[in-house]
């Protein structure tokens, strides 16, 4: 087994738990579960759902970019969405930032998040340029 290195992305803040933003074994990184915060650690919950979305695929984007990686190295994703009703709004925006590249996905449901988010993203990467 290749060493795990713990990787925390700068521009955003440290996590609050016990975790780090992802990690990376040789060409595999895991990416923990993204919220719409914003980089300065200030909470969306008051905003609508779509900026919620664009925040948390960013947040996505820069902990991948901290690990080597890009969106479309992603193989999975699993998405933890508040309310089924975001489902095809969310499926529109995620499509617009992963193009041609469709990983395996899961869209969990769930009753509620911290702070009002709609919404949290984990992702894994196969990164073959490692």
């Amino acid at each position: 087994m290749p060493p795990i290195e713990t990787i925390n992305a700068p521009g955003l803040p440290i996590p609050a738990g016990h975790y780090s933003h992802a990690t990376r074994a040789g060409n595999l990184v895991c990416v923990s579960g993204q919220l719409p915060i914003r980089p300065d650690g200030t909470h969306t919950g008051d905003l609508p759902f779509e900026a919620q979305a664009e925040q948390t695929l960013a947040n996505l984007r820069t902990v991948l970019e901290a690990a080597g990686a890009r969106l479309t190295d992603c193989i999975e994703v699993t998405v933890y969405l508040v309310g089924v009703e975001h489902w095809k709004t969310f499926n529109e925006i995620y499509a617009r930032h992963f193009g041609d590249r469709k990983p395996a996905r899961a869209v969990v449901p769930v009753g509620a998040l911290h702070y009002g988010y709609l919404l949290e993203i984990a992702a894994r990467a196969w990164v073959e340029h490692a």
